[in-house]
């Protein structure tokens, strides 16, 4: 018959080693929980920052095009009568006088909104510091699995 025989100094082949393992592996893994959840936390304040940040541009750029849009329509007003009358006083028809002023009005405002919209595209409303740095943290992890 085979003896077999226990150390007891070596405490990786005992039952209080094999505890002291699990309970070291555990800890391991509780300090990685921890960190990952402090870095989700990070990035989930830092999103919300460039969010706040980002709707509070897009806020302002809104004013902007607004309020230009309320003076466009005043200045319209003033100047499309002042020059449909110089028109109409050089002997065009005060009908003609109208209608090329109003075009050429209408092709300003285009512009004006044109730039206005560009200015508020989503992409320039994305949390992109958010994003790269979700990015490098995926990249860190799967490196250091």
């Amino acid at each position: 018959m085979a003896h077999t025989e226990t150390h007891t100094d070596d405490h990786t082949g005992t039952e209080h080693g094999t505890r002291r393992q699990l309970r070291d592996t555990g800890s391991l893994l509780g300090d990685a929980l921890q960190q990952v959840v402090a870095l989700v936390r990070g990035e989930m304040n830092l999103f919300r920052a460039e969010m706040d940040q980002n709707m509070r541009k897009a806020v302002a750029a809104i004013g902007m095009i607004v309020a230009g849009i309320v003076i466009m329509l005043v200045a319209l007003n003033v100047l499309a009568a002042a020059l449909v009358d110089a028109l109409a006083s050089l002997g065009l028809d005060a009908g003609w006088a109208a209608l090329i002023v109003g075009v050429v009005f209408a092709i300003i405002a285009a512009i004006l909104a044109s730039k206005g919209t560009k200015d508020l595209k989503m992409t320039s409303l994305a949390p992109t510091r958010t994003t790269k740095n979700v990015e490098r943290d995926g990249e860190a992890v799967k490196k250091a699995l």
